[in-house]
């Protein structure tokens, strides 16, 4: 039966779906009213035809954007309110108790909800990433890819689901402050293992090679007092035609990583400034930023799950009767971004302002001219639309607007 926390959970999802819903159709009418014309100030840089292939793709991933928000709410409600998570649990609970029945529970969750997302993403990838030319994965790779991904999902969650439901049945009613502690490790374990462990599972990686290029960006690395454990370029053409550049690991395991698709795509002074922007995010210390605030919400979160986990109310509310550790955190899971969906702009709004940051620092280190080129390549070769409705674009952009951006950077 519904109780007064059913209802609330109700009215979130009603507000999520709503919201996301409107700002969806704002997107799709906003672009399409703009197709038809090149923004002044791209004229003299981008074609129409590649403007319009921008259009194109943006409605097209909106559009089917909107199909998959419909497909989670269906799977959300089902497993809560319908009683998908009561069955699951009266099944586990008649083969399994303790610590593997938590487990058994949350992995046939997640494994049923990526079954179902399997052919979206499938469509996703060979369907619009195709039509649009950026579709490099054979169906072999992405089969690949997936139970690579599955199998490093067991081998690392197992153990760690393990022991979170250990320190939620041992440690009193303040296991919830042991499991941030020891989720804070974990993520800072996997943030200095991940270059070197798991990242080359699914790509390969080699030292950058072009000399002149390499001595430019090392040049450009002691400018800026960045130390790293080496410049790699990772092979990205084989997946996508999408092209990118980022830093990875932790302490002194850094490294700096450029897409081979980035490397074909820029010039040298292009790439440097690239790289120069990427840098401003080390130097206003905007991961370690962004780190110290995911634990704080880290610990703010389960702290409520701490008051969550004895209440019935709450899973009964869910569509579960029953009350253990496991169906609690597989609740809180499948609730939370419903909750937390209202928090999107306010993290939209961080992460703009910390490209806006890294954008001036660039400019202070490299030519703000050759930024501006690079950001108007990669704009039109990832098909990035140029005509974002405004309000989408606040909600959910974590780069600000192309046209904003880079006025910004002329302004410098």
């Amino acid at each position: 039966m519904l109780n007064s926390f059913s209802l609330a959970f109700l009215a979130a999802v009603t507000v999520m779906v709503v919201l996301r819903t409107w700002l969806a159709r704002r997107q799709i009418a906003h672009v399409a009213a703009h197709r038809g014309a090149v923004p002044s100030s791209f004229v003299d840089q981008v074609a129409l035809p590649a403007h319009q292939k921008a259009a194109d793709y943006t409605l097209a991933r909106t559009r089917f954007g909107h199909f998959a928000l419909a497909v989670d709410v269906v799977v959300l409600l089902a497993l809560t309110l319908g009683g998908g998570l009561q069955w699951l649990h009266e099944f586990w609970s008649a083969h399994f108790d303790g610590l593997f029945y938590g487990v058994v529970l949350i992995f046939s969750v997640f494994a049923l909800t990526s079954l179902i997302d399997l052919p979206l993403a499938i469509y996703r990838q060979f369907i619009i990433e195709e039509r649009f030319g950026f579709n490099r994965m054979s169906g072999k790779l992405f089969a690949i890819d997936l139970v690579k991904h599955a199998a490093l999902g067991v081998v690392v969650g197992v153990p760690v689901l393990l022991a979170v439901l250990s320190l939620m049945a041992r440690m009193g009613e303040r296991w919830w402050f042991d499991v941030w502690l020891f989720w804070c490790a974990f993520n800072l374990l996997i943030l200095f293992i991940y270059p070197t462990w798991v990242a080359p599972l699914f790509n390969k990686f080699a030292p950058l090679a072009d000399a002149s290029l390499k001595t430019r960006v090392e040049a450009l690395l002691n400018r800026c007092g960045f130390t790293s454990s080496g410049l790699f370029v990772m092979d990205g053409s084989r997946r996508s035609s999408h092209g990118n550049a980022y830093f990875t690991g932790f302490g002194k395991n850094k490294r700096i990583v450029f897409f081979d698709t980035l490397l074909d795509r820029l010039q040298t002074a292009e790439i440097e400034a690239v790289l120069a922007h990427e840098l401003g995010h080390f130097a206003h210390r905007h991961v370690i930023k962004r780190i110290v605030l995911l634990f704080a919400m880290s610990l703010f979160f389960l702290a409520v799950l701490g008051q969550l986990i004895d209440s019935r109310w709450f899973f009964n509310g869910l569509g579960v009767h029953g009350q253990n550790t496991a169906l609690g955190l597989t609740l809180f899971l499948l609730a939370g971004p419903v909750y937390t969906f209202l928090m999107t702009p306010l993290f939209s709004l961080l992460s703009r302002r910390d490209e806006f940051e890294a954008d001036r620092y660039a400019a202070a280190h490299a030519a703000s001219e050759d930024l501006i080129a690079a950001l108007v390549k990669l704009y039109e070769d990832n098909a990035a639309t140029l005509t974002p409705d405004p309000l989408h674009s606040l909600f959910y952009d974590s780069h600000p607007p192309a046209a904003i951006r880079i006025a910004r950077l002329r302004d410098i």
